[in-house]
Order: C-alpha cells, then sequence, then structure tokens
C-alpha cells in the first residue's frame, strides 16, 4: 500500500560521498572499549553513527522529518525522529523504527538496532516496531551497489540510501594521492514539501557531522 502510494510522489534524488576516515575511527574507537566483553557492540558496524547523524541534522531541517496530510494541503512536522531501518529479512523487506532518536546516544541507537536486526532475523518484528515512523534509512551497500534511487516510504517526505564502502583514491591539502574510505549516499526527497536546496543543505549539514 505504501509503495503503491509513492508511485504517485513527486521524487526528488540528490547524491553525494563522505570520507568516512574519522567514522571509521570512531567506530573502532567504541568497539574497542567493548572488547573482551559478550557486547554486540564489539562488532557494531557504522550505521548507528549515520543514523545519530541524520538525527542532529533533521533538528535543523525538521521539514524532512515530516509527512504530507491526505488531502495534500497540510504538513505535520514530527517531534521525534523515529527513524526506520530498512531491512532484508528471509520474510521479505520490512522498515521497523528505532524511537526517539533525537533522545539517544550512539550506542543506545547501537543496542536497539541489533535487537530489531535480531528480531527481524527471527520473524519477531511486532506492529509497533512497524509503526510511526518520520524518516527512513536504506543500508543497501551490505549487498552491493553505490548510488540508488530510493522509493520514499508514504506518508514520509524523505529517505536516504546508503551504499557501499570503498577506499578510493583522492588529493589531499599538499595535492598528494591518499587511499580515503568513501561511502556513497542517495537521498529522495517529496517535491511537493522539500526543495532542492534544503535537500542539498541538510545532506551537507550531515556530511560535517560525519567528516569532522
Amino acid at each position: 500500500e505504501h509503495m503503491s502510494k509513492a508511485v504517485n510522489v513527486p521524487h526528488m534524488g540528490f547524491s553525494d560521498e563522505v570520507d568516512m576516515t574519522k567514522v571509521l575511527k570512531l567506530r573502532d574507537d567504541i568497539r574497542t572499549s567493548f572488547v573482551g566483553s559478550p557486547d554486540a557492540l564489539s562488532k557494531m558496524s557504522v550505521l548507528p553513527i549515520l543514523i545519530k547523524a541524520a538525527s542532529l541534522a533533521l533538528l535543523e531541517y525538521p521539514v524532512l522529518n515530516s509527512s504530507l496530510s491526505e488531502c495534500h494541503k497540510m504538513v505535520k512536522l514530527h517531534e521525534d525522529h523515529n527513524i526506520g531501518i530498512a531491512m532484508d529479512t528471509p520474510k521479505g523487506l520490512i522498515v521497523p523504527k528505532i524511537k526517539m532518536v533525537q533522545k539517544l546516544s550512539i550506542v543506545d541507537i547501537a543496542y536497539q538496532l541489533k535487537d530489531l536486526i535480531d528480531k527481524a532475523m527471527n520473524g519477531k518484528i511486532s506492529m509497533n516496531d512497524l509503526a510511526n515512523g518520520t524518516f527512513t534509512i536504506s543500508n543497501i551497500g551490505i549487498i552491493g551497489g553505490t548510488y540508488t534511487s530510493p522509493i520514499l516510504l508514504d506518508p514520509e517526505v524523505a529517505i536516504g540510501a546508503i551504499g557501499r564502502m570503498r577506499t578510493l583514491p583522492r588529493f589531499d591539502s599538499e595535492g598528494k594521492v591518499i587511499p580515503v574510505p568513501v561511502l556513497p549516499v542517495s537521498w529522495s526527497a517529496d517535491h511537493r514539501v522539500v526543495d532542492g536546496a534544503t535537500l542539498a543543505r541538510f545532506n551537507a549539514l550531515w556530511k560535517s557531522y560525519l567528516e569532522n
């Protein structure tokens, strides 16, 4: 039903890449702090960091954390950042939500993400886990690929798709070629609600949190 409605939404796309050097350092620091314990965070991915950065950027650009009414005349801004994470499960694609991300730390997000993944893979996701999403991130990079055109999850007005991180040659400040971990990202937004400049500025802020 959500997909059928999304077909009629005018999508606007925007793509970019992120230097992941500092994100990987932060991830490794968090992993190291849990080495030797049975805690799942000793194998934490970069996704919780990407999710938290998105929430911080949404605080500055709340229109991306909104929904359009069925009559298409009213935009509702949502106070909570209930960020859906698209998951490929044995029973198909589902999008469980991490609720109130704006109040969570990276470690909190990592714990909740691990819990949702475990429930999804074991067929134990509840309707509450799937309800009340306000923004979505799809991590297609775990399968492969770089850029894509993600489809909105109606009535949300924005979605991001994370591609596979690769080490690529880039120039440093002195003009020397160095290896850099690069993450591709693709955003889609409802053009009735979000204009291109807003989406680009949101991405720039999200990217700045990750790179700086």
